[in-house]
């Protein structure tokens, strides 16, 4: 059965997983919302965990096959038609940007994100305890979501919430204001919608998946997606119910670990021409589900406004070929 097919038999199906833009919330929460410290490590730690996960892959670039046909492919969200595409040589994080190296940025440059500033972000339902869960605004559109006062990088599902045993993983809750202060500060870059294809397809022509068409070859897990009915009961089969660490399953082809769920990164591009108030993210999420939304796939792409923030919004970095990153 087909996603268009699903769509028709399931409203929900008609809703991304994907955050809802930080408009939707009903009301401003108060200005005094208390904030998490910057980090729980002291500077020599955070900087010799950052160090473990930052590794570029120098691409040589060339033209390639970008965007889908696919039956599955999403309306609307303009991944066809299949058209050839010139990426020029560039270099990219093998790796999402990881909770240690956005602390070490923090640590040395006092940097607020804006989920801090404005004091919330979302953050999925299930992940929150009751009396939160209960507290917190939800969008009428994707209730799945809850707006949480304080949560942030650094406390990802707010108060009580900590990075212990997940400074590995990527960092989230960051707008792609947020992504622009740390690749200034790194000498880096967003890569663009097609440098991130290009690099995510890991050198297979037309493939749905970074490691080729079959979701699960073998029977062998991949990716950090949604198993089970969504957003009802995630089985975890592939081991993980929210973000899982940067080099968590195996590598494709260019040696780029988890372009495919986990958390979406955000890219350089508008979403549309003319339209500057969204940007485009890539990658899927660990809320992914094929039953309406399998944007897991290589060729996939979502947008949302450039201060939204969620707990599945991360980064990846990119560079010019040649150039130097802190």
């Amino acid at each position: 059965m087909t996603t268009t097919a699903k769509a028709d038999e399931d409203p929900t199906a008609r809703r991304s997983c994907c955050a809802p833009t930080r408009r939707e919330a009903a009301t401003p929460l108060p200005a005094d919302v208390p904030t998490h410290k910057a980090s729980s490590l002291a500077p020599r730690r955070v900087e010799n965990q950052a160090a473990r996960y930052e590794q570029r892959v120098e691409l040589p670039g060339g033209t390639f096959r970008m965007g889908t046909e696919d039956a599955d492919a999403n309306p609307g969200d303009g991944e066809g038609p299949v058209r050839e595409v010139t990426v020029a040589p560039f270099a990219i994080d093998a790796y999402a940007l990881t909770n240690a190296r956005f602390a070490a940025f923090v640590e040395q440059t006092g940097y607020r994100t804006e989920a801090e500033s404005f004091g919330w972000s979302y953050v999925f339902a299930k992940f929150l305890p009751g009396r939160l869960r209960g507290a917190s605004r939800r969008p009428p559109e994707t209730p799945w979501w809850c707006a949480v006062e304080n949560a942030a990088w650094n406390g990802p599902e707010g108060p009580g919430s900590d990075l212990n045993d997940r400074w590995d993983h990527p960092v989230v809750h960051l707008t792609w204001h947020d992504a622009q202060a740390y690749c200034r500060w790194a000498g880096a870059r967003l890569p663009t919608e097609a440098e991130w294809e290009y690099a995510a397809r890991g050198g297979l022509d037309q493939a749905r998946y970074p490691w080729g068409d079959e979701l699960t070859p073998g029977g062998r897990h991949r990716c950090n997606i949604w198993q089970g009915p969504f957003p009802f009961r995630n089985t975890e089969e592939d081991g993980f119910a929210g973000t899982a660490p940067v080099h968590a399953f195996a590598a494709n082809g260019f040696g780029l670990y988890n372009v495919a769920g986990n958390v979406w990164e955000w890219t350089a591009d508008l979403w549309e021409e003319g339209d500057p108030g969204r940007r485009s993210m890539r990658g899927g999420s660990y809320l992914c589900h094929d039953s309406y939304c399998n944007r897991y796939r290589v060729a996939a792409r979502t947008a949302n406004t450039a201060d939204s923030s969620a707990g599945n919004l991360g980064i990846r970095l990119a560079w010019d070929s040649g150039g130097h990153a802190r």
